[in-house]
């Protein structure tokens, strides 16, 4: 795995990215978390009601032989155990949450970003940490650009970090991020939900 050679085909892709709402209405979203097995990767897809927040349907999908983590790759290294677990669905959600960065990213591509075009649907990355950027007001600016906001979803705790992926503009991912959020959890229930169904297997 070329880091040299993976920049170059994200700078390639990245004019890809639309961010506009690909999307009328939502009434069911998704959320995507992959977690380390061993020398596996597992990846657990979820698909609730919205705004509701009730459980659907979800899959998994056990990734052996991955390729090694290396940071700001981590769609090549993820990316292929969320969509054997999403090709499972029998429904697919209108947007879907994907633990990671959006654009909100150095190359303005990060997984949730590269999933969203793959797939050709809205995405939304979410994660815990802001690893590029500085936040200003609650909004993470990139080389002068606002590509996200810091959300405070729990009193005392830390906030979490979400930016659009594909196929959704600034504002909806702000939205959309606030209204699933479901108090004491800090993640989105999608995500938190995805997470847990992971720790099951």
């Amino acid at each position: 795995m070329d880091p040299f050679e993976l920049k170059k085909e994200q700078l390639k892709l990245a004019p890809k990215v639309e961010l506009r709402d690909g999307f009328t209405t939502i009434r069911t979203i998704g959320g995507a978390e992959v977690m380390q097995a061993g020398n596996s990767l597992l990846c657990a897809v979820v698909v609730c009601e919205f705004p509701s927040m009730k459980l659907l349907e979800y899959k998994r999908y056990l990734l052996s032989d991955p390729l090694p983590y290396r940071p700001g790759f981590e769609a090549y290294r993820e990316m292929p155990a969320i969509i054997e677990a999403y090709n499972q669905l029998e429904q697919e959600p209108d947007v879907l949450l994907v633990k990671g960065a959006g654009v909100n990213h150095p190359q303005r591509f990060g997984i949730a970003s590269h999933l969203g075009l793959v797939l050709n649907h809205p995405t939304i990355g979410v994660d815990d940490k802001c690893l590029w950027g500085k936040v200003e007001k609650g909004k993470i600016i990139l080389e002068s650009e606002i590509v996200g906001f810091e959300i405070t979803t729990r009193e005392f705790s830390n906030p979490i970090y979400a930016a659009p992926g594909h196929l959704i503009s600034l504002g909806s991912a702000l939205n959309i991020i606030l209204q699933s959020v479901q108090p004491p959890h800090k993640m989105p229930e999608p995500l938190h939900l995805a997470r847990k169904m992971a720790r099951k297997r």
